[in-house]
């Protein structure tokens, strides 16, 4: 694993250096979207609206549209002023008892690995929260953001989860459940002595992903058997090269305009060759009409001596 983070654990006087992981990863098989004709992949380019033209990410800032229709910018510059925890320290605000904390305020997980050549703090600090049961709640900024997180002990090992706000739980209310009759004692009873027959310890080893396994296998006998392979086809041309031609080719037939040779022969101006090909074959037959004229003379003149 790679760290994504550097920095200090803040528990009273006491600093806890520590390097932070992502703790989970995504197991998903990926797909590329592609041309179903050819198979081709699609891209996507950033395009201006207003001007048309792509744009590189270096020059794409942020807007807010407020419910009135009112648009403003910011740039860098502006989120640098805004107030943020140290970048490099996680500071624990409070201890709580862990089972106050809803599972539905968990976000995401890291690792935290003790970066010091004594990790005493670290050890001491993971046997304290497993001893009293309890989880720090921690401030923890990344990527410019910060957030509430909550810090506590899985296997030995500290871990670090981000929490949503409050305000980002919705509220829930369906009208469905207006009104609806308690379940009655009876109804409980074996409702709990199907929970009794189905309850067991939880083992996270037991359960797999079948849609991943089977997506798996489908696509390995896929590929064994050829079917919809897509076959290897060159890419064509980035449209700006394609521009370029257009534009050197307007330019060439331009040149050829004003060189006066306009919509004779061809592109290349091969068609001279063929005119004095043309005056060469007119030059050679003009011999052969002045002996035939010298001929039709004599005769002429032999008639009238008779």
């Amino acid at each position: 694993m790679r760290s994504i983070w550097k920095g200090s654990i803040a528990f009273g006087l006491v600093n806890v250096p520590v390097k932070v992981y992502t703790a989970t990863e995504d197991h998903d098989i990926r797909f590329h979207q592609v041309h179903a004709k050819d198979g081709g992949r699609i891209k996507y380019d950033r395009v201006c609206t207003v001007c048309g033209k792509s744009v590189q990410y270096a020059d794409i800032d942020k807007a807010y549209e407020s419910p009135d229709g009112d648009k403003v910018i910011l740039t860098d510059e502006d989120f640098a002023k805004l107030p943020a925890a140290e970048k490099h320290e996680i500071p624990v605000l409070q201890f709580v008892p862990s089972e106050q904390i809803d599972p539905i305020l968990y976000e995401k997980s890291y690792y935290l690995e003790p970066d010091s050549s004594t990790p005493k703090a670290y050890v001491l600090l993971a046997a304290t929260l497993e001893r009293i049961d309890r989880t720090a709640l921690v401030h923890f900024t990344l990527r410019q953001k910060t957030r509430l997180a909550a810090l506590r002990v899985h296997d030995g090992v500290l871990v670090l989860q981000t929490l949503l706000w409050p305000d980002e739980v919705r509220d829930v209310d369906f009208e469905s459940l207006d009104g609806v009759a308690e379940p009655k004692p009876q109804e409980l009873k074996m409702a709990e002595t199907l929970v009794e027959t189905m309850s067991d310890d939880f083992d996270p080893d037991q359960f797999t992903d079948e849609y991943q396994i089977e997506l798996k296998k489908l696509l390995d006998e896929a590929i064994a058997s050829g079917t919809g392979k897509v076959p290897e086809q060159p890419e064509s041309a980035p449209a700006e090269m394609d521009a370029e031609v257009v534009d050197l080719v307007a330019a060439l037939q331009r040149s050829l305009e004003a060189s006066g040779r306009r919509g004779s022969g061809d592109d290349n101006g091969k068609a001279a060759p063929a005119k004095k090909t043309a005056k060469k074959a007119a030059a050679k037959k003009t011999p052969a009409k002045k002996t035939a004229k010298k001929t039709a003379a004599k005769k002429t003149a032999a008639r009238k001596g008779a």
